[in-house]
């Protein structure tokens, strides 16, 4: 199935390695042109040249707020054009309402959340018709996750911020998806399932809960982004993608 990505051009953060770098990776393996961003200049490198081809590499902060105009004009700039942005971060820190302290929801908020918004708001001014926004998020838009607080607290609300923005510009043919990764093989999980004390342990139990019965790997993330971000997905707006093995039994 051809996915129509052919020198499109997309923008995603968080892509120096987990799930961002998985979804640039498969947008790039299909002839997109991607620009990836990361805090670091030696990480942001290092995952343009593994990509290889046009890639290119922007160093951001999301929380910054600078960040979501450069980043949009670098596109224009390198490019001549922007089709669409993969807005991923990197986890907020695991905890209970007892033991997160304001300065970490703070910290979480400008960059989870705000940092989100504020990239999305940029790229819808100016994506044209066909244009697509995608969001990162988690199993917790449904459900909430032991230990994650914060994620719990914040992804839910970025998710109804992503429905509300796909009324807002579908008539202008702009789509807005969001991904909830379950238990995905990356480090941000194995992290987790380490933080239990027993990491194997705790990867059989979540492993046994999941209908396919294991984690998924990032490739198949990345597979699952790179479609609901292609032109071959262009009556898709509007959903929340479960990318977890089945792990949510709800409807």
């Amino acid at each position: 199935m051809d996915l129509g990505l052919q020198d499109r051009v997309y923008l995603v953060t968080g892509a120096t390695r987990g799930l961002g770098f998985a979804a640039a990776r498969e947008l790039a393996a299909d002839g997109a042109k991607v620009i990836v961003t990361g805090r670091s200049e030696e990480t942001v490198a290092e995952a343009a040249g593994r990509l290889g081809g046009d890639a290119f590499g922007v160093v951001a902060d999301n929380a910054d707020p600078a960040a979501a105009d450069r980043l949009v004009t670098a596109a224009h700039e390198r490019y001549g054009r922007l089709d669409g942005v993969l807005i991923s971060v990197g986890g907020p820190p695991a905890g209970s309402h007892e033991t997160v302290t304001d300065d970490q929801w703070q910290s979480a908020f400008e960059t989870v959340f705000l940092g989100a918004v504020r990239l999305a708001r940029t790229a819808a001014a100016r994506l044209g018709e066909g244009g697509v926004i995608g969001f990162v998020l988690s199993g917790s838009v449904h459900e909430p996750i032991p230990g994650l607080t914060v994620s719990n607290g914040l992804r839910p609300g970025l998710a109804g911020f992503a429905k509300s923005l796909a009324d807002e510009v579908g008539p202008r043919g702009i789509r807005v998806v969001g991904l909830l990764p379950g238990r995905i093989d990356t480090d941000r999980v194995r992290s987790l399932d380490a933080m239990t004390g027993d990491a194997d342990a705790a990867r059989k139990r979540s492993s046994a809960a999941i209908p396919l019965r294991r984690y998924g790997t990032p490739e198949e993330f990345g597979r699952a982004a790179a479609f609901l971000l292609s032109p071959a997905a262009s009556y898709v707006t509007g959903v929340m993608l479960q990318i977890d093995g089945g792990a949510r039994r709800g409807f």
